[in-house]
C-alpha cells in the first residue's frame, strides 16, 4: 500500500513553516531552495510583530492603523482576522521558543514604528526578530515527524488534472527533474523584491511562485502595489541592501537631507514615523538632490545592544552609527499584491493555495503597515494549515493531466537590465510616460524569460491604475480621496 499523498508546501519562510506545523498530523512535504533560514526574507526582518495585547491597546485600533496605512484599499474583514488573532500568534510563537524582549519587570516590551498610533510592536533580540522567529520555526519543523523537508530544489512547474492542481514539477540541484503528487499545493514563496535594482530582500525573492501561478492561469490581485522601505543602507553597486530598521526612528532617529535639515518636518503630522510610502517618496526625492541620511546618534552607547543587526552592518561598512549619520535609500521591500486568495488561502485554481507575501487576500491594501508582515505569515499560515489538516487524500486523480512550467530564466545581463528598468519605472515615484516606455522595453524580455513576463504584467497593472493610491504614487495623477 502506497504512502498517502502529502500536502506540498513550496517555501521555507515564516508563512510556509507556520502552515506546515499547523497541518499536523497530516503529512507535509516542504520544498525550499535553501536549507535552514538561508534565502528566506523572513529571517532578514528587523521589525517585530504588531499585536494589540497591551491593556491600553485594542485590535480595533490596530485595524484602524492598518487601513489608514493601506489607503483604505484593504478588505476590512481580513484586517479584523489579522488583528484579532495577533495575540494568539504571539503566544504560539512564545510556546515554540521565541523569547520576545521584555522590560526589567518581566512585561513584554512594546516599540513604536511608522504608521502606528502607539507602541504595539514586540521584538526579539532587538532588531533580529525575523531571525529569532525563523530559528524557532525551523527547529520545530525539524522536530516534527509529519514534515519531510527537501532543500536545494526549484519548483518550476505545476501538475494539473482536469483543471485541478495535484502536484509540482521540481528541478534538483543536480539538474534532474521529477513530478511530485500532493493532495494540495501551497505556494509560500515570498515576494518580488529581487526584480528591482535595490532591494532589502534576498536576490532569489524574485516572484518565482507568483510567476508560476500566473502561468497556470491563477487570478492575481493588486500587482501594482510594491512597498519600498525608506531606509535601506545606501551602498552603490550592491543589489541586496542591509535594512536600517524603522524602530530606530521610533527611538528618536531623524531623516536629514544634504543641508542637515529634517526631511519629514511639514510633510506629514507623524513626521519621521509617517507611513512608509510617504517617507520612501521623500527619501527618494532627497536622493535625487544629493542624498539622505538617518541621524541615530540619540540611541547612543546602547546602540549595539538595542539594534545589533544594524550596528554590525554599519560597522562592516565603516560607519559608526553612534556618532555618524547612516546614508539611506529606498529599496523594494514588500509586495502587497500577489496571487488572489480568500481568507482561507484558496486561489482561483482548485487544489492551489497561497499564503504570505506571494498571496494577496486584501489585508495590506495599497501599502503595508509596519510589522504586519511576520504577523500575516503566522496568522494566515496557521489558519491555512488547520484548514488543510483534515483534507482527505483522494489518491491519484483521474483524467487527463498537463504540466505547466515557467519560461526559462533571463540571463544575467538581461536580469540586470530588467532590475534597473523596474527601479526606474515602478519605484516610489511613477508616471504614465515612464511606465509606458518601460512596458515597451519589457516586450523582448517577456519573450525571453519568466522574470520579464512577470514584470510586464506588473507594469501593465500599474499603467492601468491612473490615480495615485498608497505605494502606487504617480506624479502625473492626483491621489484618490
Amino acid at each position: 500500500m502506497s504512502a498517502p499523498a502529502p500536502i506540498i508546501i513550496v517555501g521555507g519562510g515564516i508563512a510556509g513553516l507556520s502552515a506546515a506545523l499547523a497541518a499536523a498530523p497530516a503529512p507535509v512535504l516542504l520544498l525550499a531552495r535553501a536549507s535552514g533560514t538561508r534565502g528566506a526574507a523572513s529571517a532578514l526582518a528587523q521589525g517585530g510583530i504588531a499585536a494589540a495585547i497591551d491593556p491600553g491597546d485594542s485590535p480595533q485600533a490596530h485595524a484602524r492603523d492598518t487601513c489608514v496605512a493601506g489607503g483604505f484599499h484593504n478588505d476590512p474583514a481580513i484586517v479584523d482576522l489579522l488583528t484579532i488573532n495577533a495575540g494568539d500568534a504571539v503566544g504560539w510563537l512564545q510556546d515554540i521558543g521565541v523569547a520576545f524582549d521584555r522590560e526589567p519587570d518581566g512585561r513584554l516590551q512594546f516599540c513604536r514604528e511608522g504608521g502606528h498610533d502607539r507602541a504595539r510592536i514586540v521584538h526579539a533580540g532587538g532588531d533580529a526578530t525575523g531571525a529569532k522567529v525563523m530559528e524557532a520555526l525551523v527547529a520545530a519543523a525539524r522536530a516534527a515527524t509529519h514534515i519531510e523537508r527537501r532543500v536545494g530544489v526549484d519548483v518550476d512547474g505545476l501538475v494539473l488534472r482536469d483543471g485541478q492542481v495535484c502536484g509540482v514539477c521540481v528541478t534538483r540541484a543536480d539538474g534532474g527533474r521529477e513530478a511530485l503528487h500532493g493532495r494540495a499545493v501551497v505556494l509560500a514563496t515570498g515576494g518580488i523584491g529581487g526584480l528591482f535594482a535595490q532591494t532589502s530582500n534576498p536576490a532569489d525573492a524574485d516572484g518565482n511562485g507568483l510567476a508560476l501561478a500566473l502561468a497556470a492561469g491563477a487570478a492575481a490581485r493588486d500587482l501594482e502595489f510594491v512597498q519600498f522601505h525608506p531606509t535601506a543602507m545606501a551602498l552603490p553597486g550592491l543589489h541586496s541592501l542591509p535594512l536600517v530598521t524603522e524602530a530606530l526612528r521610533g527611538a528618536g532617529a531623524r531623516l536629514l537631507g544634504t543641508d542637515g535639515a529634517s526631511l519629514m518636518d511639514g510633510v506629514h503630522p507623524l513626521a519621521d514615523l509617517a507611513p512608509r510610502d510617504i517617507v520612501a517618496r521623500r527619501v527618494w526625492q532627497a536622493g535625487r538632490d544629493g542624498g539622505a541620511w538617518l541621524d541615530a546618534h540619540k540611541v547612543g552607547a546602547a546602540f549595539p545592544q538595542r539594534f545589533p543587526t544594524v550596528f554590525q552592518a554599519c560597522m562592516d561598512h565603516g560607519i559608526d552609527p553612534r556618532v555618524q549619520p547612516i546614508p539611506v535609500t529606498p529599496a523594494a521591500h514588500f509586495h502587497m499584491g500577489g496571487i488572489s486568495v480568500d481568507a482561507d488561502g484558496h486561489s482561483s485554481l482548485p487544489g492551489l493555495f497561497a499564503v504570505g507575501e506571494v498571496a494577496c487576500n486584501g489585508v495590506h491594501g495599497a501599502n503595508r503597515l509596519a510589522s504586519n508582515s511576520l504577523l500575516e505569515g503566522v496568522v494566515f499560515g496557521r489558519r491555512l494549515g488547520a484548514l488543510l489538516r483534515p483534507l482527505a487524500d483522494g489518491g491519484q486523480p483521474r483524467g487527463s493531466f498537463r504540466m505547466v512550467r515557467r519560461k526559462p530564466s533571463l540571463d544575467a545581463a538581461q536580469l540586470d537590465y530588467l532590475r534597473a528598468l523596474m527601479m526606474q519605472a515602478m519605484g516610489p515615484l511613477r508616471s504614465g510616460a515612464t511606465l509606458q516606455a518601460a512596458l515597451q522595453d519589457c516586450t523582448e524580455l517577456a519573450g525571453s524569460g519568466w522574470q520579464g513576463e512577470l514584470a510586464q504584467r506588473m507594469l501593465g497593472e500599474a499603467l492601468r491604475r491612473t490615480a495615485s493610491l498608497g505605494a502606487h504614487y504617480r506624479s502625473d495623477a492626483p491621489p484618490v480621496g
